[in-house]
């Protein structure tokens, strides 16, 4: 196939063992023809990723971030937003109220926390994002008065208690809300009617037109990325990926730890 655009999922995939990106990564990807954009497409906040979109000097790109619930053009501005309603974001938040779970909340460029407590200090250093503190109470009732629902749901504590917030996710919204691990302590929800793939095929269309699906390479490694990388041309799982995503994935590489982005660049770009 003829590569005319490159996306890549970050944690995980284009990041390596710090969290950082490497340098075999960012000479990689600057390596690019100019005329190849090269996005980020992620279940991250707009800002984090921005601020990698500056190492990589691909600050002029779109991106795609909440696993596709939000589309932002190269300067900034919402070319498609999704969220998860508020009724939907306050059931969620309030159904084990008495449990010891961590809800952030994002919207855009806001993220709002209940308190500074170790899982938002291991966000914010993972991330370089510093968030908003404010009991999640008061938080539901000032989203409750500007109608804004969330563009994602990150649950963080004890696997049993995210166990039970996804058997509640299950039994009433399926049809409108995605959940899924992305670890065993981290639960990620996001509205269902955009994923990944149809979040870039949406972008193509609106700033691409001239490509399509089969004309991208991606990368990716866990359950958020497979209906990306295997509605592309090139879809390619890092070695670290899921079993079951290089399982349906055609093309492998490295790891993220050994720079498989990368490596993948220099071999098919």
């Amino acid at each position: 196939m003829e590569c005319k655009l490159i996306c890549s999922d970050i944690d995980g995939t284009l990041l390596d063992v710090n969290r950082s990106l490497s340098m075999e990564t960012k000479t990689a990807v600057k390596s690019i023809s100019p005329e190849i954009p090269f996005l980020l497409i992620s279940s991250r906040m707009p800002k984090s990723m921005q601020l990698l979109q500056a190492e990589l000097r691909t600050a002029n790109m779109p991106l795609i971030a909440y696993n596709g619930a939000l589309i932002l053009d190269g300067s900034g501005n919402v070319l498609q937003s999704i969220e998860i309603p508020f009724a939907i974001t306050n059931r969620i938040c309030t159904h084990l109220s008495d449990s010891e779970l961590h809800f952030s909340l994002y919207n855009n460029s806001e993220w709002v926390v209940p308190a500074l407590d170790f899982w938002a200090k291991r966000e914010q250093n993972n991330t370089r994002v510093t968030p908003d503190v404010r009991p999640l109470k008061e938080t539901l009732e000032l989203w409750d008065r500007k109608h804004q629902g969330a563009h994602k749901i990150m649950v963080m504590g004890e696997p049993v208690d995210l166990d039970h917030i996804e058997q509640f996710i299950s039994e009433n919204f399926s049809e409108q809300i995605n959940a899924y691990r992305s670890k065993d302590n981290y639960l990620e929800i996001s509205n269902k009617e955009l994923d990944k793939a149809s979040a870039l095929a949406f972008l193509l269309s609106a700033e691409y037109p001239e490509i399509d699906m089969e004309d991208v390479m991606a990368f990716g490694d866990n359950y958020n990325d497979q209906t990306l990388l295997e509605q592309v041309g090139r879809g390619v799982a890092v070695a670290n990926a899921k079993p079951e995503i290089l399982e349906a994935t055609p093309f492998h590489t490295l790891s993220n730890h050994e720079h498989g982005v990368a490596a993948a660049i220099e071999q098919y770009c």
